[in-house]
């Protein structure tokens, strides 16, 4: 009898989860950030993260029905894209401001590359870089109040990684609750301020397999190791914990670093790409003229992820190089 054999493209062998289920994952360990930011910021929190996700739907079912492709919005990419723009957002930015970081990640960087795993650099944080560039003075006014859902004034003050930070700086035990040590919010982002409730969701993400330790752990080992180096702002000399624990590091190392379209997929790739993004991470605070380097670090190595896997690449078992031609 004759055998028939069908030969198909990798992968042969295919594993249950969807994108779907590993988005869901994602959001299911971004929900205690959310929940602390409300709890330390007010209703308006939430307001921001709804703007940003609703934003960031929309721009992706709007410009697919006008590309005529197929609608991709059921993958749940688009929310997780929504929700880490709005954890790099101060919780006083304005709506519009939200809207145009969302068209920024979304068309520009996503869709226009391709959608869904084509995009080589994180589409938050090209968002985020943006409205940095365009608006500075919104994007860098941190609130230490609980604001209400449509009233973004609320008592603002430095974040602990500016020069001009004049307080008592806070105890670890606060600065991983996210809290000062008078018991208001730690300047800084959304997502940011509570650390707890990244690790908790990091936990989460590594017991379901979707991020494995490689990239977080080398990231924030390398922040902690260059805070022993003298910078500009002596508060974190030689504490490597507190220089961890504040700013967006937790944020960017568990949830940004870890993107599977924008970071290597071999070991030492990772583990290298880790240790880069620490490395500007420290770099930017210690010398530059910017308080916190998590967004331009990880964008940086996002561009050197191909060349990272191409170097890291493992030998094939048996293959032998071309000789060159004379």
């Amino acid at each position: 009898m004759e055998n028939r054999l069908t030969v198909s493209s990798t992968p042969h062998i295919r594993g249950r989860e969807t994108i779907s289920d590993t988005m869901l994952d994602v959001i299911l360990a971004l929900m205690p950030a959310a929940f602390a930011a409300v709890y330390f910021f007010g209703q308006r929190a939430l307001a921001v993260i709804l703007v940003s996700v609703v934003s960031c739907v929309g721009f992706e079912a709007l410009y697919e029905l006008v590309a005529k492709k197929k609608l991709t919005i059921n993958d749940y990419s688009a929310v997780v894209t929504g929700m880490l723009l709005a954890y790099t957002l101060p919780v006083t930015t304005p709506y519009p401001m939200i809207i145009i970081g969302a068209f920024v990640a979304i068309v520009i960087t996503k869709q226009l590359f391709g959608g869904l795993g084509q995009n080589f650099m994180n589409p938050a944080l090209i968002g985020r870089a943006f409205l940095l560039a365009a608006f500075p003075t919104h994007i860098t006014t941190w609130a230490v109040g609980r604001v209400g859902i449509f009233d973004a004034d609320a008592v603002t003050a430095a974040t602990p990684l500016s020069t001009e930070f004049e307080g008592e700086m806070p105890s670890l035990l606060n600065a991983f609750l996210g809290r000062m040590n008078d018991g208001s919010a730690m300047g800084g982002s959304l997502g940011e301020t509570c650390a707890a409730a990244l690790i908790l969701g990091g936990i989460y993400l590594l017991v379901r397999r979707v991020i494995n330790l490689r990239i977080p752990l080398a990231y924030i080992i390398t922040v902690g190791l260059m805070s022993f180096i003298p910078g500009k702002n002596p508060a974190f000399q030689g504490q490597p914990l507190l220089a961890v624990l504040s700013g967006g590091v937790m944020l960017g190392a568990i949830f940004m670093a870890t993107d599977y379209a924008t970071s290597p997929t071999t070991r030492w790739g990772q583990i290298i790409y880790g240790v880069g993004c620490g490395a500007i991470t420290g770099v930017i605070r210690l010398f530059g003229g910017y308080p916190e380097g998590v967004t331009y670090a990880i964008l940086l190595m996002n561009v050197l992820t191909p060349l990272l896997d191409r170097w890291t690449r493992p030998r094939v078992f048996g293959a032998v190089k071309e000789a060159k031609a004379k």
